[in-house]
């Protein structure tokens, strides 16, 4: 045999191995995936246990001028692991372990060009993400559709919002069997069996459409989930350029309800942040004149009930220091408020003395969150943020908060396309540049990019407490903040503004907080944001004696561990705090259901005692007669003790155990 000949061979023997399925498992062994191509089709699959997680699924794109979901080959294939443990700068666990097996697959397909699906599996889940390299045989990069699929071999009941009738992700959350669902937005929440949950998401989108999925139901009862990108409104999805790396896909596998809840797969997919300094970078509690304008007490615009003025403003920044917050949140504070292409960041109305204030709040050892309310035109916004965030940074005014209420971006592009992801991403990095922290509302859903860009704290994206104020159909039900966490608390910190103490002053007969007292505590811990506002007007917390339980707990985490919970209808949430001192924090609360929930105490120290400082549902609590009652008590416990809490119809209980001396 000839030097040729020993080369053709090699290469037939090298493609026909390639075309058998690659497989990959996870590192305890459990997870496995199969990938490859039929009849040239790329697919994967994922069991566990030797059981289906996901059926064959289909990859690939539709481009503009190429077709890369069939005719596809496989052509290379290499493998790699991963293990290390890095530490966060803030976020519900202070140590993070990034352990998994990657499988790269690279396909060609027509006119030859080359395509590479990157397959990294984790004991609780999957991520995948696909790159285009630059080649000349595809100059220019556009996405007509992205051809991923999730297929359920069983049409299972699923937790989602839907895409269609939805704005800025605020909707409730419902349980339906997958087939019965329109396009829905990620997180999906999927109860693939008693002993298997799956949420569906992505990780580390930059530059690229958001992610929605489309079921549908196929005869031999499998549900395929089908990729749709938000699109520009020429109807392309991603205008990529020369190459192409899109978000990770990622598929969440556990146990149990619990167990969605604190994987960190979503965060190990991002990028580590290369910052030399985020010494600015500070999570905290703060408060602000906000509810109070919802409950049309004050107004955003300059007139006789005008909320941000100077004197208002520094009666909350007294309280702030007062009372241990970090910053008070001055909202419509700026001329144009409402008027469009008035609006201006740096500019404040004449009853607001920003600099007075920034100096006054100084003094004071609080910060003042500043407020970029763009009405949806967010070209003002890029236009001004330079000189903004300049004045900001030099007033020391750390924290900003955006705003973008409006369909479309300067009414011309979808707040979750590409165009979204990219202004976004711009105000981000401005921000960092003059070390402002970001809490944005009306956000893209989030995606682990704070492991990257840590100035990103929070975001809204959710239906918040604000439907409290002013909803008709009379504000959130008692089995949201139930859902959130197993949902919409998956995509990372939400800016849900919790604890309000008065329901008096309706706005909207009928509609307030749908909660008792003791479980709007409770949610201070349940659902997390590294800069948690306690959204009353401070005349409702003065003197109040719940209000001990947010002076003292904290907004960033060592530890955090799931006791107990199911979707919709309750959940447990203990966090260790950060600060070295094994004080343990603890969030419980249920739906319209009264339950009684045992809290197993295996995760103190072993060798300690703790003082547990609960405040719970008092006497006759009840969230429609009785939403106020609560009591305080104190009991001694110590590691395997178990904590009894009844809890009553939209109840709750917050929990604060410190070590005893």
């Amino acid at each position: 045999m000839n030097k040729l000949q020993t080369l053709i061979l090699a290469a037939i023997t090298a493609l026909t191995a390639a075309a058998a399925p690659l497989t990959l498992t996870s590192p305890d062994g459990h997870l496995s995936l199969t990938a490859g191509e039929d009849h040239g089709v790329p697919y994967y699959t994922l069991s566990r246990d030797g059981n289906v997680v996901l059926a064959p699924s289909r990859l690939g794109f539709t481009l503009s001028d190429l077709d890369l979901a069939s005719g596809m080959k496989v052509t290379k294939s290499t493998r790699t692991g991963h293990d290390d443990t890095w530490t966060t700068l803030w976020g519900e666990d202070e140590t993070i372990r990034n352990h998994y097996n990657e499988l790269a697959v690279t396909y060609r397909g027509k006119r030859g060009v080359n395509m590479t699906v990157t397959f990294r599996l984790f004991d609780d889940g999957l991520g995948f993400r696909y790159s285009i390299p630059a080649q000349k045989a595809l100059p220019d990069i556009v996405v007509t559709d992205e051809m991923t699929e999730f297929v359920l071999p069983a049409d299972v009941p699923a937790w989602s919002i839907p895409t269609n009738r939805t704005i800025y992700y605020e909707n409730l959350f419902t349980c339906d069997k997958l087939s019965a669902k329109d396009t829905v937005h990620t997180p999906l929440t999927i109860e693939a069996a008693p002993d298997l949950k799956l949420a569906i998401h992505q990780a580390a989108l930059v530059d690229y459409a958001d992610l929605n999925l489309t079921p549908r139901a196929g005869k031999d009862g499998a549900v395929r989930l089908l990729a749709t990108l938000t699109p520009w409104q020429d109807g392309t999805k991603v205008k990529a350029g020369a190459s192409l790396l899109s978000p990770w896909r990622t598929v969440i596998v556990a146990h149990n309800a619990g167990e969605l809840i604190t994987s960190r797969l979503m965060l190990n997919l991002n990028e580590p942040c290369t910052w030399d300094d985020t010494s600015w970078i500070e999570p905290g509690r703060y408060i602000g004149i906000w509810w109070s304008i919802h409950k049309k007490k004050y107004t955003w615009e300059q007139g006789p009930k005008h909320g941000a003025t100077t004197a208002n403003m520094k009666r909350y920044i007294d309280f702030a220091a007062r009372h241990g917050f970090s910053g008070v949140l001055a909202e419509g504070w700026n001329y144009g408020w409402g008027e469009g292409e008035t609006i201006s960041f740096t500019k404040p109305y004449p009853d607001y003395d920003i600099e007075e204030l920034s100096r006054y709040a100084r003094s004071k050892g609080v910060f003042i969150v500043g407020h970029t309310e763009t009405w949806g035109k967010s070209r003002l916004l890029e236009e001004q943020m330079e000189d903004a965030f300049a004045m900001y940074e030099r007033l020391g005014i750390k924290v900003v908060k955006t705003g973008y209420v409006g369909a479309m971006l300067n009414g011309e592009e979808l707040q979750h396309s590409q165009f979204g992801a990219r202004h976004y991403r711009k105000v981000l990095e401005c921000a960092a540049r003059h070390h402002i922290m970001i809490d944005n509302h009306e956000p893209m859903m989030p995606t682990g990019l704070q492991r990257t860009l840590p100035n990103l704290m929070t975001q809204e994206g959710v239906r918040g407490q604000e439907y409290n104020a002013w909803s008709e159909d009379g504000g959130n039900p008692p089995s949201h903040t139930a859902t959130l966490p197993f949902t919409r608390g998956l995509a990372g910190p939400m800016d849900f503004t919790p604890a309000i103490f008065n329901y008096r002053d309706e706005v909207v007969p009928g509609t307030r907080p749908q909660s008792t007292i003791a479980k709007q505590l409770a949610e201070f811990v349940v659902l997390y944001s590294p800069l948690q506002m306690a959204a009353d007007a401070i005349e409702s917390y003065e003197n109040h004696p719940a209000l001990s339980f947010i002076e003292s707990c904290p907004t960033t985490w060592r530890r955090t561990v799931v006791p107990n919970g199911e979707v919709g209808q309750y959940v447990t949430i203990a966090r260790e705090a950060r600060d070295g001192s094994g004080s343990w924090f603890i969030g419980s609360l249920t739906n319209e259901q009264a339950r009684t929930l045992a809290v197993l105490l295996t995760f103190l120290e072993p060798d300690a005692r703790y003082i547990a400082t609960i405040y719970e549902d008092g006497p006759g609590a009840d969230y429609i007669t009785n939403p106020m009652s609560m009591a305080i008590r104190q009991v001694e416990v110590g590691y395997g003790d178990t904590l009894t809490l009844n809890l009553a119809r939209s109840g709750g209980a917050a929990i604060r155990l410190v070590k005893c001396n």
